[in-house]
């Protein structure tokens, strides 16, 4: 089998003529290059060069099989050059998000990633967290924007990104009835949440259990969109990221509940496996940090717009002041 120091010897010494130059070229000393030289003509069962002649001279043979080991040396570098900087990364990347970061600051994210890594092709899956756990840790996907704690800590590294504030809205066509209804708005409506397998679906159950609302109707949908186009037709509550729908609430389509107490912060991470290009998978996850956080910002800046006052639904008789925006 051949052995790249055995053609570093032998390329070299063709190269400069001499066994000593060799040796100084290569750090090793003239015996050694003699010796590798020696190891690759047994490999390859004929002589390379002519060792009589000054310079040293590749025999016929010799020419031919130098062309080949130079440019197998050189495709080596090439190759080890991968590992000098991330910029250079060039491989397909099998992303893998869930559909509320899809909606948000996806695009910018993309734009970025691949201003940085031009040669950078992507191959994007969008699904729910745990199917999405599920495919990093058998391979098939390199790095997820979702949820965590799927997998064992030791299998994987993540960075935190920004959360997103979670609310519950309705159509206008129900704002009037929740307003004047003490307590209709967790029993007038079915509500509408993510499929049963994702986490907001278990945190909107355990967020109703804890303020009294015992098996509650609850209408799970596969898509973001989905929920908001069924919330916005009048056919329950949806619990979604208030920055996804700010556009919905600002013209009036939706309007959002005022809680007594807050839905809890929808929380993800940039995930990668252990294994992975650390230092690619790392800039990966810091540009998506600044992406989600530069995103948080311009939607809080967003809800300070006072069109949004007339857009909250009291569910009580005695008006109460809506939970604060982050």
């Amino acid at each position: 089998m051949l052995d790249f120091k055995e053609l570093d010897a032998f390329v070299w010494a063709v190269k400069l003529g001499s066994f000593r130059k060799a040796a100084v070229r290569l750090h090793i000393t003239q015996p050694s290059v003699s010796e590798r030289i020696s190891r690759l003509e047994s490999t390859v069962g004929e002589l390379l060069l002519e060792r009589s002649a000054r310079p040293i001279q590749p025999t016929m043979r010799g020419r031919e099989f130098f062309l080949h080991a130079e440019r197998i040396l050189h495709q080596r570098d090439e190759a080890l050059k991968l590992f000098d900087s991330a910029e250079t990364f060039s491989a397909p990347l099998r992303l893998g998000t869930i559909e509320t970061i899809a909606h948000s600051w996806f695009p910018v994210f993309i734009q970025q990633l691949t201003e940085r890594y031009p040669k950078l092709i992507i191959e994007l899956t969008v699904d729910y967290s745990p199917a999405l756990n599920n495919r990093l840790i058998s391979n098939e996907l390199d790095i997820l924007l979702a949820m965590n704690g799927y997998l064992a800590p030791e299998q994987i590294e993540c960075d935190t990104l920004s959360p997103y504030e979670m609310g519950m809205f309705v159509s206008p066509r129900h704002a009037a009835l929740l307003s004047e209804r003490p307590g209709a708005w967790c029993h007038a409506l079915p509500f509408i949440s993510f499929g049963r397998e994702a986490r907001p679906y278990e945190e909107l159950v355990r967020y109703l259990s804890d303020v009294g609302v015992q098996q509650p109707r609850i209408h799970s949908v596969s898509t973001l969109m989905t929920i908001a186009r069924m919330t916005i037709e009048g056919l329950g509550i949806g619990a979604l990221p208030v920055a996804t729908v700010l556009d919905e609430w600002q013209r009036g389509d939706l309007y959002r509940l005022a809680l007594p107490v807050p839905l809890p912060l929808m929380n993800y991470d940039v995930i990668w496996r252990s294994a992975n290009h650390p230092r690619f998978c790392r800039s990966v996850g810091q540009i998506a940090q600044e992406c989600a956080a530069n995103y948080a910002r311009e939607r809080r800046a967003d809800m300070a717009n006072t069109c949004f006052t007339g857009r909250w639904v009291q569910p009580s008789e005695t008006p109460a002041t809506p939970e604060a925006t982050p």
